[in-house]
């Protein structure tokens, strides 16, 4: 499968993604938040879940907190529409509560498919939840941030990289100057300034459909 056919399997797995009914979050969402990005980034970063503002807006990472991406991939001369987001979990979890195995084991399908056709060099987990999960070791992010280790995603191995979640990084300076210095090492884990042509996925954020693993202990970030 070449780029293109990726790009456009990608479109086609989030038009898919977008009426999703295998968990009881499909009656409480507003949107399905599948990812956005190009269709061969070289860097991943994949979160927990949608909050309320990507919940309704559609996209992982608004407000605040992609403010707070930006500025860091910025600070390594990196925007952040070369980067492909994800989160876990496709649609919001109501009260921010911990998702349920049943939950995140329904999304996991759709996480490995988009890692699978995008192929990325780096997949950078931002919190606990996401690190545990494609890490397959159960380390909170304090102990993990920082050290990447090469693993099997999607059929191929990769460098999983673990980063605080810029939404816990905002409320406390010491955890952004470290989200900081790890930020600021990616550009030698992808391979220095050498990057691959990216090409655009222009549906790879599911539509408007609205909508009225063995558990682990696992943190918010």
């Amino acid at each position: 499968m070449d780029a293109a056919e990726r790009a456009a399997a990608l479109g086609a797995y989030a038009l898919e993604a977008s009426g999703c009914e295998r968990c009881g979050l499909a009656a409480t969402r507003t949107r399905v938040v599948y990812g956005s990005g190009p269709s061969a980034a070289r860097l991943m970063l994949v979160g927990e879940s949608p909050g309320f503002h990507e919940d309704r807006e559609g996209t992982p990472f608004a407000g605040r907190p992609r403010e707070l991406l930006e500025r860091l991939l910025a600070g390594i001369g990196m925007g952040l529409d070369e980067v492909y987001l994800a989160t876990v979990l496709k649609c919001r979890v109501p009260a921010s509560r911990e998702p349920l195995p049943e939950e995140w084991g329904a999304c996991e399908p759709y996480l490995y498919r988009q890692l699978e056709l995008v192929r990325p060099v780096v997949v950078a987990t931002l919190g606990s939840f996401a690190t545990t999960l494609l890490s397959g070791r159960a380390l909170g992010i304090t102990r993990a941030h920082g050290q990447e280790v090469e693993v099997t995603l999607g059929g191929r191995r990769v460098l999983l990289y673990p980063l605080f979640h810029p939404a816990a990084a905002l409320y406390t300076p010491t955890m952004l100057e470290v989200l900081e210095r790890d930020v600021a090492r990616l550009p030698a884990l992808l391979g220095g300034d050498e990057r691959a042509p990216l090409e655009s996925a222009p549906v790879a954020v599911a539509p408007d459909v609205r909508r009225t693993p063995q558990p682990v202990q696992l943190g918010l970030f």
